[in-house]
């Protein structure tokens, strides 16, 4: 039996790994203001929401955007992301994620997803898994981002859960802050170094075991 009523999964870098279309995509769009682009920039907007990640950007251009143009250019990495994520299919779920899933369903725990991503639910068709959650959070349905605790709080209230029996699970520095501010256990997936915050860390679902939380 496990202490949790629920858990709740972070979507790219738990599930599925998108990263690299992100990358991609925000590169195009930097590139076309005059800003360098690289992984390394792009390592710093892991877990930061599009507008923000946007804001990071344009910081380096050299000049100022209205609220507008922002917008404008938000709509054109969304629209070339999108492009990008298209060609998804099962073949994109990482390596434990589906076991997971199923782990935790056959325990009799509620899943929730908790995605900054505005796409979430077309990845999630792409990939085939999205009768695998009972509820999905996204951006589309949050004001604030993470490390906001809004998006996982949002998360266990719509499936009826209270936070202290909720587990979330994140790859991210701010995904794990969101966690732990909305009271919950943080699960990482990545480095206990980086994930200083996280009361466990492993480096994949591959390495999920509910009994041992």
């Amino acid at each position: 039996m496990s202490r949790f009523k629920a858990v709740i999964f972070d979507l790219d870098g738990v599930i599925t790994d998108t990263a690299h279309y992100h990358y991609l995509a925000w590169k195009q769009l930097a590139e076309s203001q005059g800003v360098h682009f690289d992984h390394e920039f792009n390592e710093g907007l892991k877990g930061i929401d599009r507008m923000g990640s946007l804001d990071l950007i344009l910081a380096s251009a050299t000049r100022s955007y209205t609220p507008e143009e922002k917008l404008a250019l938000a709509d054109v990495k969304n629209r070339h992301y999108q492009e990008l994520i298209a060609t998804m299919s099962s073949a994109d779920l990482l390596p434990g994620a589906v076991e997971a899933l199923d782990a935790v369903r056959a325990a009799g725990l509620r899943i929730g997803l908790a995605s900054v991503s505005k796409n979430a639910f077309t990845v999630l068709g792409r990939l085939g898994i999205t009768d695998k959650f009972d509820y999905v959070v996204d951006a589309a349905t949050i004001a604030r981002g993470k490390p906001d605790p809004e998006i996982f709080l949002r998360a266990a209230s719509e499936l009826g859960v209270a936070p202290a029996d909720c587990l979330g699970v994140e790859d991210a520095v701010a995904g794990v802050a969101s966690i732990k501010s909305a009271g919950m256990f943080a699960l990482g997936i990545g480095h206990p170094f980086v994930l200083t915050q996280a009361d466990v860390v492993i480096t994949s679902l591959k390495e999920f075991n509910l009994a041992a939380y």
